[in-house]
């Protein structure tokens, strides 16, 4: 007699029934040629099924709240913070001693930056990973990074970590595999005989790292073959057109999800998919990747989410949130990259017409199931992604644009406020990318009191745009420019650790007593979480539409909420500046309810005047 069916069975099966057409028939153009289609199939599900019966039982309430509430990581009250675990305070059991701090400062999402075991010495970041399944040693253990979990749960806090989907370290068990000449493990890279065809490959790539790992192959005399190394010499690139890799990736990302993992961060993922004569960024097989994976996580883990790492051009971008045939299917966060860097250049130039734009052009003002990750700064280095057509169309040349930003935000342009630093110099292209803390960029070592208003600016904005907007550690104190990286030779070479600075913890302690910037710019970005939380106009389902405001200086948005339009307004230079009363009306705003301030505000003589780097939440 057959054992009856358990719910818990009943659950999987109708989550599996419901994401098989958002994963079968992606799998099936990916690999249902292959002769050992049905077998990997059969694994998949088995996979699934293990999966979904190791999940603990409350990540298994996490799961139906969530389907319940798909709209959890949409909602104003979500706002993230951005770490590396040794700089912040050192280990995970000294994560757990600081989470009163992030409370208080209104962080609802954590993203511990790269956590997962890296190869010894230079890893990029922590991005090099030798093993899927262990917690860096330098940091603590997998117990220690469930025990972080379930105490950010407990404060309903989310917990996002990072997923390198492009490589692995050469020294992961996989790529040791294939080093020793096991063809099955080789297949799980791209790896070739001859320099025939990568030299062909090569024509058309971009090297990434110019500086310091030229070129996308590295030969291996000793195992006689050239691997494909997008990034660096010892982050070798998996071959997603094996479905070994797949089911590999899935059974990784369920095993952290039931370590409750709530976001995983989905790496360098333009790059999964080659295609001779292309640039092997972005091709449709990604997408498919993608959305089969989404299709994983509803099924065995429907609380996990995707955020897709992705810093192209908004054309490239937006597909990662779901277009055409992924529409509502694919990531449910990708970073908005454009709005980054068209805040920057807004900043240097004191002008919003290309910022305008760009984000009235290139985004829709809704997105389904899916919003964005808006941030100012990252760990990253800043691309100047302005393309020569968007530059154009306000009467700019893209070169000349993108190599102002690049001397301003350096700190060698005449009267810049910015001191940065160059990172990646590419000669060929004059591309030029900046390395810098918010707060240097921002001006911090020049006038630190203007310094203050843009950062409040941007924290404001990002909370605004909608979506969940990322504080990077560190930017909520105004902490400088860290020049130490120069003695460690594991950073010298990269610039990027110049704003990767060491938590202190000193000033933090002084953050809401002291008259400083470090303590004004805390309070004022605790105050912005707690008022865009209380802001329900700022759910990231709300459309977002861009206008001009008339007056070039001030940057302009409605959120077109059921309950009334809420006008978004940015003053991006040091003077004050007005617009029109009969302007802002016609725009929506009725009560003149600065959301932000929670204050009112006053028309004198039929303007609205707003002081240097204003910022408004008009309703």
């Amino acid at each position: 007699m057959a054992r009856p069916t358990s719910a818990d069975d009943q659950l999987f099966d109708l989550r599996l029934a419901r994401s098989a057409p958002d994963l079968f028939p992606m799998l099936e153009a990916l690999y249902g040629a292959r002769p050992d289609y049905p077998a990997f199939r059969d694994k998949l599900v088995k996979a699934l099924r293990k999966g979904w019966a190791d999940r603990p039982e409350d990540l298994k309430r996490l799961d139906l709240a969530r389907d319940l509430e798909p709209d959890w990581f949409q909602r104003p009250g979500m706002a993230g913070y951005v770490f590396y675990i040794d700089r912040f305070n050192g280990t995970l059991r000294g994560v757990l001693d600081k989470l009163d701090y992030l409370e208080d400062l209104g962080v609802t999402y954590v993203h511990l930056m790269p956590c997962l075991k890296p190869r010894p010495g230079d890893s990029d970041g922590g991005y090099s990973v030798m093993d899927y399944r262990q917690i860096n040693p330098a940091f603590g253990t997998m117990a220690d990074f469930e025990a972080v979990s379930r105490a950010l749960r407990a404060r309903g806090m989310s917990l996002c970590v990072d997923l390198v989907l492009n490589h692995t370290a050469k020294e992961h068990a996989w790529a040791k595999k294939a080093a020793k000449g096991d063809p099955v493990y080789q297949d799980y890279y791209l790896m070739f005989d001859t320099p025939d065809l990568p030299n062909l490959y090569e024509q058309t790539l971009v090297e990434v790292f110019p500086d310091n790992a030229p070129g996308n192959f590295t030969h291996y005399p000793d195992i006689g073959k050239w691997v494909w190394t997008t990034f660096n010499e010892h982050q070798w690139d998996l071959n997603w057109a094996n479905p070994a890799v797949f089911l590999e990736i899935v059974e990784i990302m369920l095993f952290l999800a039931n370590k409750g993992v709530d976001v995983l961060r989905l790496d360098a993922v333009a790059f999964m998919w080659k295609r001779l004569g292309t640039r092997c960024q972005s091709e449709p097989e990604v997408h498919m990747l993608l959305q089969a994976l989404r299709a994983c996580s509803r099924i065995a883990s429907a609380a996990v989410i995707h955020l897709e790492e992705a810093i192209v051009a908004p054309a490239e971008m937006l597909p990662y949130l779901g277009r055409g045939r992924h529409d509502g299917k694919e990531g449910n966060l990708a970073y908005h990259n454009s709005l980054m860097v068209q805040f920057w250049s807004a900043l240097a130039t004191r002008d919003t017409r290309l910022m305008t734009h760009v984000l009235a052009t290139h985004f829709p003002d809704r997105l389904t199931n899916a919003t964005y990750a808006t941030y100012i700064r990252c760990h990253d280095d800043i691309g100047w992604a302005v393309t020569d057509e968007d530059a154009a169309a306000v009467g700019l040349s893209g070169q000349a644009h993108r190599a102002f930003l690049s001397d301003f935000y350096e700190g060698s342009f005449p009267g810049t406020f910015a001191k940065g630093a160059l990172f990646q110099v590419n000669e060929a292209t004059g591309d030029k990318r900046i390395s810098g803390s918010f707060a240097s960029l921002a001006g911090i070592a020049q006038d630190p009191e203007l310094a203050v208003q843009r950062i409040l600016m941007g924290h404001a904005l990002i909370a605004a745009w909608g979506g969940i907007p990322l504080i990077y550690m560190g930017d909520e104190l105004a902490l400088p420019n860290d020049d130490s990286y120069l003695q460690n030779p594991h950073h010298a070479h990269d610039s990027r650790w110049i704003h990767r600075p060491r938590m202190d913890w000193a000033l933090a302690e002084t953050r809401h007593t002291a008259d400083t910037p470090s303590a004004r710019v805390f309070r004022g970005t605790r105050a912005i979480l707690a008022r865009r939380a209380a802001t329900k106009a700022l759910h990231g389902a709300v459309p977002v539409r861009v206008v001009r405001s008339g007056n070039d200086a001030v940057f302009a948005f409605q959120r077109l909420a059921p309950t009334g339009t809420l006008l978004g307004l940015f003053n991006f230079t040091e003077h004050w500046q007005h617009l029109p009363e009969a302007w802002v009306r016609s725009q929506g705003v009725s009560a003149f309810h600065d959301a932000l301030s929670d204050g009112h505000v006053a028309a004198h003589d039929g303007q609205i005047v707003l002081p240097p780097y204003a910022r408004v939440w008009l309703t």
